[in-house]
């Protein structure tokens, strides 16, 4: 059964031109995407070992603003809630914070290894960063003490994490699905597996939702809606997507990863992005299709809303769906960015 309708998608073009493409991007692929509440800034993590930070400007031009290393591939970045400071995880084992203000980069966070995602914490007791490892641990910090405050095991290696406050969701491997209430951060509020059948890409909390949920992605290009509360699971669902069908009459259809699922800040509708280089925007309460788009003739590797939801950016490079082996000379690696209409990103009205 087809959950979402293509029948009531709309745009359903290539990229337009008034994509704007962010000059001197990372020479390596990109693997994290995230703007400032606060301001029009963007943060890019890369596997050059760089996060860079450019400011986006009217009609989709970019600065580059500053940029800081790690000594290994980054693998996540995200921001503090005020906008002061960057954070970032990565092959190093290290996270490390960028102070906006004086351009210090300085080590807060340590693993025994790789950290494959950071999300800050803005609780009511302050701010507070989670680090997610491939030790399997989820460790919460501080940042004005070098150690942890506290250190959550996990059942297996840290693959993807959100949060909205109060709620936190860890999707590891082997399908497993770790969700947190914060104001208990220690404690698993819920331990199951994911609804999908294969790996575990992406775990991305509803934005601007009556009802507290999360959004999974998988390699096998399905995507799954998960409420937290029992009395809500009735509307759970899953939907394929970036998957391909061959010219008839073939009946052979390619498989992609969905590699990223960014929410709306005001909408709350959301994005998908994979290996297939597509783009598409969809309702999941309406269960429609708002827009796709062939972005790329290569993997979307990543995705993120501004604040406001006016720009879209989407990373296109080198997924690493094939290993070290499908890294290519000449692959495609640059960051774009998308305007975003409201026809293309608002909520559809609900069926009667």
């Amino acid at each position: 059964m087809a959950f979402f309708s293509s029948t009531a998608a709309t745009g359903v073009t290539a990229a337009t031109p008034k994509d704007a493409e962010v000059a001197d991007p990372p020479t390596d692929s990109v693997s994290s995407l995230a703007f400032s509440n606060q301001a029009d800034y963007l943060a890019v993590g890369s596997w050059d070992n760089s996060v860079r930070v450019y400011e986006i400007g009217p009609g989709g031009k970019s600065q580059g603003k500053a940029m800081y290393q790690h000594q290994g591939p980054v693998l996540s970045v995200c921001w503090s809630q005020d906008g002061s400071k960057i954070l970032s995880g990565g092959a190093d084992n290290a996270g490390r914070m960028f102070d906006v203000a004086t351009g210090q980069a300085t080590q807060i966070a340590q693993h025994d290894a790789p950290i494959k995602a950071v999300r800050w914490i803005d609780s009511p007791q302050g701010g507070i960063l989670a680090t997610g490892s491939w030790d399997k641990t989820i460790k919460y910090w501080d940042l004005r003490t070098p150690s942890p405050v506290a250190t959550v095991q996990l059942p297996e290696r840290c693959y993807s994490m959100d949060v909205q406050y109060p709620l936190m969701v860890v999707g590891a491997a082997e399908r497993h699905i770790q969700i947190y209430n914060l104001t208990a951060p220690t404690t698993v509020f819920k331990s199951l597996l994911s609804p999908l059948k294969m790996q575990t890409r992406v775990v991305s909390c509803f934005k601007a939702s009556a009802n507290q949920g999360y959004a999974v992605g998988s390699v096998e290009g399905r995507a799954a809606f998960q409420y937290i509360e029992d009395k809500d699971s009735g509307a759970n669902f899953s939907f394929r997507c970036h998957r391909v069908n061959a010219a008839a009459p073939s009946k052979d259809v390619t498989i992609y990863g969905v590699n990223d699922i960014s929410f709306h800040p005001i909408h709350g509708t959301f994005s998908t992005c994979g290996g297939d280089g597509t783009i598409g925007f969809w309702d999941k309460d309406a269960r429609v299709r708002l827009k796709t788009f062939d972005a790329a003739p290569g993997p979307i590797s990543a995705t993120a809303f501004s604040r406001d939801g006016s720009i879209f950016a989407y990373a296109v490079s080198y997924d690493w769906h094939k290993g070290h082996g499908g890294m290519t000379p000449g692959h495609p690696n640059k960051i774009m960015l998308h305007a975003c209409r409201d026809e293309d990103v608002k909520k559809k009205p609900a069926k009667r």
